[in-house]
C-alpha cells in the first residue's frame, strides 16, 4: 500500500537575472514587483493555497536579499527552509542540493520568476486524489501512481521550449529540449511534482552540451526507466517574467482583477476613473487616474496622468508627466516627460525633462540597457 507525508514546495530563486538587466544588478529578478508585490510572493502564495506549507527555496547569489524579504515564511501561512546553490547547474541540480530537506516526499518544484492565473491547486489535488485511490485496499493492483506529474500548456512557437509528447491516454511518453521538430505545440511550464523516484534520476544524468543538469532529461530517464509520468494541461494564463516585456504583460493581467480601493488622499481637482488603488500614505493631487492602476504607499502624483495598466511602487514621485503600461519600483522619480510608456523605472532612478539650454539627450545608461526615442 502506498503511503506518503504531505506534499512540499521547492521553489527555485537562485538565478542571476540576467535577461532583466540592469533592474536585477542590484535586486533579485524574483523580487521585482508585478502590481506591487513580488514575483516571489505570487508563487509561495500559490502552494499555500494549494494546501503546501512546508516550503524549501533554492538561493543563489541574491540570497540574503530573499532571505530578509520572505523571512521564516510565517506571513504567508508557510515555514520557509532556505537551500543554497553555489552556482546555476541547471534544474536538476536544485533537486540534488535539496535532498536533504526533501526527504522522501513527494514536492512541487516552481520556478521563482513564474506567474501562473490560477496557482497550482488543481495540479496538487489531481496527485493526491491519485495517492488517496491507491491507499484502498481494494483498489490494489490498479493503475500505478505517476512518478511525476508535468504542467503543460500549448504555445504558438513550441520550438523555443521543452516540449512533451503524450499518448492517447494522457501520459507523457517523450520530452524534447528546444526541437527543430516539435512533435506537439504542449510546453513545459516550470511546474513539476515529482515522488522520490526522481532522486534516482537526477543522479544518473549527466550534464547537458550546456553543462547543466536538465530536469527534463531527468524527466525522460524516468520515463525510459518505465516510470509513469502524467500531465496536466495549464487553465489560464502562465508567463515567464525573466524578460520586460513579459513582465510587464503580467503586470497588465494581474492588475485587470484589482479591486478599487482608495485609501490614501485624492484632491478635489483629481479624477479616478476605474480600478485603480491607492495605498495609504500616497497623495494624488490635480491628477488624473484611469485605471486599472496601482499606486504604492507615501508616493505622490502631481498634475500627471496615470493610465492603464502602470503599477507606482512605495515612495515614488510623478509629477507633470503622463505614464501608461509602465512599472515604477520604490522611490522611482518621473518629472515633466510627456509620454512614458512600455517601461520599468528601477529603485531611485530619476527620469526629468531637463530645461538646459542647449537641448541634448543626456543619458546614464548601465550595462544591458534598452533605450528607444521618439
Amino acid at each position: 500500500m502506498v503511503r506518503f507525508a504531505p506534499v512540499k514546495g521547492l521553489i527555485l530563486a537562485g538565478g542571476s537575472g540576467t535577461r532583466l538587466r540592469p533592474i536585477t544588478h542590484t535586486s533579485a529578478k524574483q523580487l521585482v514587483p508585478v502590481a506591487n508585490v513580488p514575483i516571489l510572493f505570487y508563487g509561495i502564495r500559490h502552494l499555500v493555497a494549494a494546501g503546501i506549507t512546508d516550503v524549501g527555496i533554492i538561493i543563489g547569489e541574491t540570497g540574503p536579499e530573499i532571505v530578509e524579504a520572505v523571512g521564516d515564511g510565517s506571513a504567508f501561512g508557510a515555514r520557509v527552509t532556505y537551500v543554497r546553490q553555489d552556482e546555476p547547474r541547471g534544474l536538476a541540480d536544485c533537486v540534488l542540493v535539496a535532498r536533504s530537506f526533501l526527504g522522501d516526499d513527494p514536492f512541487v518544484m516552481y520556478l521563482g520568476d513564474n506567474m501562473l492565473q490560477h496557482g497550482v491547486t488543481s495540479f496538487v489535488e489531481r496527485f493526491e486524489r491519485a495517492v488517496a485511490d491507491r491507499e484502498q485496499p481494494t483498489l490494489e493492483g490498479s493503475e500505478p501512481l505517476p512518478a511525476a506529474q508535468i504542467l503543460l500548456s500549448p504555445v504558438p512557437d513550441p520550438h523555443r521550449f521543452g516540449v512533451a509528447e503524450l499518448a492517447d491516454d494522457g501520459r507523457v511518453v517523450a520530452l524534447v529540449e528546444k526541437p527543430e521538430d516539435p512533435p506537439s505545440d504542449l510546453a513545459l511550464v516550470g511546474v513539476y511534482l515529482f515522488t522520490p523516484a526522481v532522486h534516482d534520476a537526477v543522479r544518473a544524468i549527466r550534464p547537458s552540451a550546456r553543462g547543466e543538469l536538465e530536469i527534463t532529461d531527468a524527466i525522460q530517464w524516468m520515463i525510459e526507466r518505465g516510470d509513469r509520468v502524467d500531465a496536466q494541461l495549464l487553465d489560464g494564463w502562465w508567463l515567464d517574467t525573466g524578460k520586460k516585456d513579459p513582465l510587464l504583460e503580467a503586470n497588465r493581467l494581474v492588475l485587470e482583477s484589482v479591486e478599487r480601493r482608495i485609501d490614501g488622499s485624492v484632491d478635489g481637482a483629481s479624477r479616478i476613473e476605474g480600478r485603480v488603488v491607492v495605498e495609504a500614505g500616497a497623495k494624488i493631487v490635480d491628477s488624473h487616474l484611469r485605471g486599472p492602476v496601482v499606486v504604492g504607499s507615501g508616493t505622490e502624483v502631481r498634475r500627471s496622468f496615470i493610465g492603464p495598466s502602470t503599477a507606482v511602487g512605495d515612495g515614488c514621485v510623478v509629477e507633470e508627466s503622463e505614464v501608461e503600461h509602465a512599472v515604477l519600483l520604490d522611490r522611482a522619480h518621473i518629472s515633466g516627460v510627456q509620454r512614458l510608456r512600455d517601461s520599468i523605472v528601477g529603485r531611485n532612478a530619476r527620469v526629468e525633462r531637463s530645461e538646459q539650454r542647449p537641448q541634448a539627450l543626456r543619458l546614464m545608461v548601465g550595462d544591458d540597457s534598452v533605450v528607444e526615442l521618439p
